[in-house]
């Protein structure tokens, strides 16, 4: 008999401190921030099958630009949802691109957030999925600028779990070194031409299970660059709080929270 949708009782819920007061993850140089990004060059099944979609009202930014570019694609998760448009795909990762391009309906190929290999004004629109706190914003901002057409825009998106809505969500985080925490409320940082003209900020649910946790833990870059005895450390670590301090039980369905925060970009008005 399947378990109940739940989250842990409040008794069991931490006692742990408040969140970051970051907008968002901060890396010591750009080499720091380089190097986390290059762990995603492996584990694009794991991604594809525990990481989660993007609510539709992302992909609504979007209408009425026929060609966009998905920028960052990973394993397609947000590439999915631009099928009325003419796609384009991009990811660093060889591995992410393989399993990208056997889905269809884009073209893919590898390169980067700051030098995309697509001629001047050729997309109308483009967007970046979990992506945009890896990149060099800046040399990005510029990019961006001279692959858009004009009257073009460009939508950012993150899927953070909402480490405000239950105390023992922020420790999960926390457990599961998940770093593309974003702080509630956050803005990115944008870069000349572009300026933020919209915002969509979205709350909203989804179900997993104690062992895909620990899969959802195998797709994070600290995970991924670990050495294996801090690897077997934090797969304890997340055993002990699952089982025993929230006492799931294996094949448990969990209540995860989610939040969503979008962000249109469009060119400010040139100075008379």
């Amino acid at each position: 008999m399947p378990h109940p949708y739940t989250s842990p009782p409040p008794e069991n819920f931490p006692h742990y401190r408040r969140p970051s007061a970051k907008d968002a993850p901060s890396f010591t140089s750009h080499l720091a921030r380089t190097d986390a990004a290059q762990a995603f060059s492996q584990g694009a099944e794991t991604y594809q099958d525990v990481r989660p979609g993007y609510p539709d009202e992302v992909a609504a930014l979007l209408a009425g630009f026929p060609s966009v570019v998905d920028i960052g694609a990973g394993t397609g998760k947000f590439t999915e949802a631009l099928g009325n448009h003419t796609v384009y795909a991009l990811d660093p990762s060889a591995d992410m691109c393989r399993v990208l391009r056997n889905k269809g309906g884009a073209l893919v190929w590898r390169a980067k957030a700051e030098a995309t290999a697509l001629p001047a004004a050729s997309v109308h629109a483009a967007s970046c999925a979990q992506t945009w706190h890896w990149v060099d914003s800046p040399a990005a901002c510029a990019e961006l600028d001279r692959i858009i057409r004009p009257g073009g825009r460009v939508v950012l998106v993150w899927n953070t779990l909402d480490v405000t809505a239950h105390p023992w969500v922020l420790r999960l985080s926390r457990i599961m070194h998940s770093g593309d925490v974003q702080k509630e409320g956050f803005y990115p940082e944008v870069g000349a031409p572009w300026e933020i003209t919209q915002e969509l900020r979205l709350k909203w649910e989804d179900t997993t299970t104690p062992e895909r946790l620990h899969q959802l833990m195998h797709t994070r870059s600290y995970w991924l660059r670990a050495k294996e005895k801090t690897q077997l450390r934090m797969t304890h670590n997340l055993n002990w709080y699952l089982f025993e301090h929230l006492g799931f039980a294996q094949g448990q369905h969990i209540t995860l929270p989610y939040r969503t925060d979008a962000f249109v970009l469009e060119r400010a008005p040139k100075s008379p």
